[in-house]
């Protein structure tokens, strides 16, 4: 396994840190100060966000879709439909690619070239595999809730045998991932220093609002500990 020394730009400039890649293809080439293949790192990103956008390819067609993921130990869960065609693709053994972006900040330089936005990414690749056993697909929907929620799936009702029959997890194994980070101010070129220009960061974080009742709701059911816990 070949290990890389790059500057470790998050840091300081003058430090350098170790950067191995678990696979040639998770490398990342384009910044590579920025990538962080810690399994530590990694989990973190995927348990924060709560959007994945799954990729893949059917003949020779491209396509990206958003979806909920849920991390359990080495193993990111997707789901859908058991009629959907991506899924159903997928679970015949196209390889995917998953992805998730955490946005944590807009990056205003001195100069148009040199704006950017500070974020933390991670990129899983494989195969992704069918959960067909009852067990762990039960365990795989749980996950799913109490990435919403923590504390969810023990105050509703669970799936019947026959909303799991038209539910498809699928798993992705995190043998092949890798995370890349930006932090920081600009880096604008020395002699854009002097222009009188705003420079600096605009930090971005999301942020829930007041709960919104159903409509449906009887009159007397308050929010749970786990509901309004998340809403604060």
């Amino acid at each position: 396994m070949k290990q890389d020394w790059h500057w470790n730009e998050v840091q300081d400039v003058r430090s350098f840190r170790l950067v191995t890649a678990p696979s040639t293809r998770t490398r990342i080439r384009r910044v590579p100060s920025r990538a962080d293949y810690s399994r530590e790192t990694i989990d973190a990103i995927l348990d924060e966000a709560l959007i994945a956008h799954l990729g893949f390819a059917i003949d020779d067609q491209p396509y990206v879709i958003p979806t909920l993921h849920a991390r359990v130990g080495d193993i990111v869960y997707v789901h859908g439909s058991a009629a959907s065609r991506a899924i159903r693709s997928l679970t015949d053994g196209l390889t995917a690619c998953l992805t998730v972006t955490l946005l944590d900040g807009l990056v205003l330089a001195r100069s148009a070239f040199h704006h950017s936005m500070n974020y933390r990414s991670v990129v899983v690749l494989g195969q992704a595999r069918p959960v067909e056993g009852p067990d762990e697909r039960l365990a795989a929907l749980e996950a799913f809730t109490e990435r919403l929620v923590p504390g969810r799936w023990d105050e509703v009702r669970w799936p019947t045998p026959q909303e799991l029959k038209g539910t498809r997890v699928l798993a992705l194994d995190l043998d092949e991932a890798s995370a890349k980070i930006r932090t920081g101010p600009p880096v604008d070129d020395d002699e854009d220093h002097e222009l009188d220009v705003w420079a600096g960061v605009i930090p971005l974080a999301m942020q829930a609002g007041p709960l919104t009742p159903d409509p449906k709701l009887r009159p007397g059911i308050e929010p749970s500990a786990p509901v309004t816990r998340w809403g604060r």
